[in-house]
């Protein structure tokens, strides 16, 4: 009986433990890396450290100062290679990162191509290897997939122009800096996540000192909501060529004021007399390339004009170009790659053929096109991130409604600039139907004594 009593006063806990250990490793996968996998891990990763680098091929041969000593002051015969030096590890609540020196002979490209080895050794779910500054590298290991359930990182980048939109393979925050990347090309088919992103992005573009320009010629079906925080919004191919010659001719001003002043860019110029930056949002590029007769095609030509002088000239004036489409090459007309080519950012969601992943990525990150088509269709939101300098990564958008990014319009509506240029394309904000008085039909009458 003693036996029984102390089995179940030990063995429930230890059940209860397990089962709670087991829940949170599904459900709450943060609280169980903290108390479980990032103590693990830092131990495997402190015993099997020299090791590991040995057989990932990450050591070199000491030098001739460090064997002599090794010889004759340790009085060891065997003198080991040296790996990288660890100078920093760091834990958190979605993996660990280490800050490596490395030795005279290694370069961080042989720690990347090493990292899925690395990965596998230390039993984490990836390592993603980042050059903080000559001879220091950093690997960011991620204790478990944080792209299944998007949370956002507390801390996150802040700027002048500076969004953060996603969340990173590696659990920082993807943030789309204009100071940085003026101009972006983001692609996608129909259910793959774009537009989430392009809420997050208007979400976040709405509680900063911009002006908004929206142009959606499926009339207006995706960005309407967002009218409050926009200064004009083109609805129809017509409305589309009005606008992008008003940004034309207002970027033409703004080249004459940094003229007045010795300027280089919008952002050298006095406070009292800096114009207000413009982020253009084109919901469907291809709907600005594509004609129904050749009537129409030399408005198509001028659009198109206009849309490539902005991407060529556009930064230095503070007017910055977010591009969206499902497609978007050579065979949507004369200036397309052209006009590509301006769009340094390109974020890629699942797409239905190869070609348009190289479209997206095959001209800045060829490694990543790879990593486009193996997006499955179940997880939208997932899109591959690229620039110029050949680097990319995997992104996830938080999930974020229309109507929860309509109301953050709707607060910070008294940030939208008034620029007179585009005052004819202002959209018509429509008035809630509970701020309205209701006048009564019937006049009432007074009653007598």
């Amino acid at each position: 009986m003693a036996d029984l009593t102390t089995l179940w006063e030990v063995g429930l806990p230890l059940a209860g433990a397990g089962g709670a250990l087991g829940y949170a490793k599904t459900r709450a996968p943060r609280v169980y890396w903290s108390l479980v996998g990032l103590p693990v891990a830092q131990v495997r990763f402190a015993a099997t450290y020299r090791s590991t680098m040995d057989v990932c091929g990450l050591t070199v041969q000491p030098s001739r100062l460090r064997a002599f000593l090794v010889r004759n002051v340790a009085r060891r015969a065997d003198v080991q290679p040296v790996p990288p030096k660890i100078r920093r590890v760091r834990g958190s609540s979605t993996g660990m990162r280490v800050t490596l020196r490395l030795p005279a002979g290694l370069e961080p490209a042989d720690v990347i191509a090493a990292s899925e080895r690395l990965r596998h050794a230390w039993g984490v779910h990836s390592v993603h290897v980042v050059e903080t500054r000559p001879g220091f590298v950093e690997l960011r290991m991620s204790g478990y997939d944080v792209l299944r359930r998007v949370r956002m990182p507390r801390r996150r980048p802040s700027g002048l122009m500076t969004v953060p939109v996603a969340l990173r393979e590696d659990g920082t925050a993807f943030v789309r800096d204009y100071l940085k990347v003026p101009h972006a090309l983001t692609l996608g088919a129909n259910q793959s996540g774009k537009s989430m992103y392009q809420r997050n992005l208007i979400a976040g573009l709405a509680r900063l000192r911009v002006a908004l320009v929206g142009i959606d010629c499926k009339r207006g079906v995706e960005q309407r909501g967002y009218a409050p925080r926009l200064s004009a919004l083109a609805v129809t191919p017509e409305q589309a060529a009005g606008v992008l010659d008003t940004l034309v001719s207002e970027m033409e001003d703004r080249f004459d004021l940094l003229s007045q002043y010795g300027a280089a860019d919008l952002w050298a110029l006095p406070d009292e007399v800096r114009p207000v930056p413009i982020v253009l949002l084109v919901d469907e590029v291809a709907e600005l390339f594509l004609v129904a007769g050749k009537k129409d095609e030399e408005r198509r030509d001028r659009m198109v004009m206009q849309l490539i002088r902005l991407g060529q000239m556009a930064r230095a004036a503070g007017i910055y170009l977010e591009i969206c489409g499902q497609r978007f090459g050579s065979e949507l007309g004369k200036g397309a790659t052209t006009l590509r080519a301006q769009l340094t950012g390109r974020v890629v969601h699942r797409v239905n053929d190869k070609q348009t992943a190289d479209m997206g990525l095959g001209d800045v990150a060829p490694d990543a096109v790879v990593a486009v088509t193996s997006i499955p269709p179940d997880k939208p939101g997932v899109a591959v991130a690229g620039d110029s300098s050949g680097g990319w990564s995997r992104i996830r958008t938080p999930e974020l409604s229309a109507a929860t990014a309509a109301e953050i319009c709707a607060q910070f509506a008294h940030l939208t600039p008034d620029l007179p240029g585009l005052a004819p394309y202002r959209p018509a904000v429509p008035v809630p139907a509970e701020s309205v008085e209701s006048v009564p039909l019937v006049k009432p009458v007074p009653a007598t004594d």
